[in-house]
């Protein structure tokens, strides 16, 4: 006689929490970190840029806008980017926040640094 082997409903509904939870956290937290990786996709074309080697703010700043505005960022002003030239290359900084609600009065603060480097 062999024995029964299942999941039983206790452990179900554990399981079914726990990836219910995951799934809440990448679907809100996903968007934040996808949004950072492109705003160093950016900083780092911007650097890169033979028509801003000059490193005129004003010109990096549009040229950054203008990039920002494309795929709809709006986290991080051209304001606030750090610019920096050394040894005849361009360096792009940032530093900014992000506060996203995940339920309730829970709230996720994530901190990014995009650079060009």
């Amino acid at each position: 006689m062999s024995k029964q082997q299942g999941l039983t409903m206790s452990g179900f509904l554990t399981w079914a929490i726990i990836f219910a939870f995951g799934s809440l956290l990448a679907f809100k937290l996903g968007p934040a970190y996808m949004e950072d990786l492109t705003i160093q996709k950016h900083f780092k074309a911007v650097a890169n840029d033979s028509a801003n080697a000059s490193g005129v703010r004003s010109q990096i700043e549009y040229a950054y806008s203008r990039r920002a505005e494309i795929d709809r960022i709006t986290v991080l002003n051209p304001k606030d980017i750090v610019i920096s030239k050394d040894g005849g290359s361009l360096s792009l900084s940032a530093s900014y926040t992000v506060r996203i609600p995940l339920v309730h009065n829970i709230s996720a603060c994530m901190d990014f640094n995009p650079s060009s480097q």
